[in-house]
Parts: C-alpha cells; structure tokens; sequence
C-alpha cells in the first residue's frame, strides 16, 4: 500500500491552479471545473485541489500537515516572495537540526516547504 494523492481543499479553483501550477511550480495532470476538481503531479504522490459543498466550508483554510520539498529552500523562498506568496514563518533552522519554511495559499492552506538535504545532507 502507498499513498497515491492528498486532497487541499480551497474556495477558488482557478485560482488556485494558478497559485500551485504558476506559482509554486507543480505540474496541472488534469482539472475538471465541472467538477471543482484538478490534480498536479508532486513526484510519487499527486497533490489534488477541490472545491468542497457548502456544509463542507471549514475543510478550507488549514494547516494540511504536507510537505513541499524543495532543494534551496531561501532561493525558492525569495522566488515566492517575489511573487506575492505569504510566508507563516520564513525559513528557519530546526532545533531538530531541519530547515523549513512555512507557506499558505490564497486560501490559507499552509505547506511546510523543507529543505530535506540541509537535515540528510
């Protein structure tokens, strides 16, 4: 068994293929409106977007507990900030010896976006 893909949950989903194909950089594998679905891939795993029903509101907006991995996390970072994208926390060192950053989406969809070759070297 392997993890195949993680649902984001956003409000827009236009926008937010703009945000995570234009922006962050994962490849667009397919986007049905009609739907209110679209799916990037991510390496192994596929990151999916989707618009959730009106009950389903408070799926929107949250730290998701998935991590971006990316090989020059304060390059990446000066890259995103130029274009607009709002950082939690800026890149730090870990006490655990990790080096992240963490990184929302239009929604407030927050990523860490981690540097896993400044901890496995």
């Amino acid at each position: 068994m392997k993890i195949a893909y993680v649902n984001v949950f956003v409000s827009d989903l236009a926008r937010a293929i703009q945000f995570y194909d234009g922006h962050v950089g994962l490849s667009l594998q397919c986007s049905s409106p009609e739907h209110g679905y679209a799916s990037f891939s991510a390496g192994s795993v596929r990151l999916g977007i989707a618009v959730p029903g009106p009950d389903q509101q408070e799926l929107i907006g949250r730290h998701t507990g998935v991590a971006l991995e990316v090989a020059d996390l304060e390059a990446e970072h000066a890259r995103l900030s130029a274009l607009g994208v709002t950082f939690t926390m800026p890149p730090t060192r870990q006490p655990w010896g990790g080096f992240m950053a963490l990184v929302a989406d239009p929604d407030g969809n927050v990523f860490y976006l981690d540097q896993i070759s400044a901890v496995h070297g």
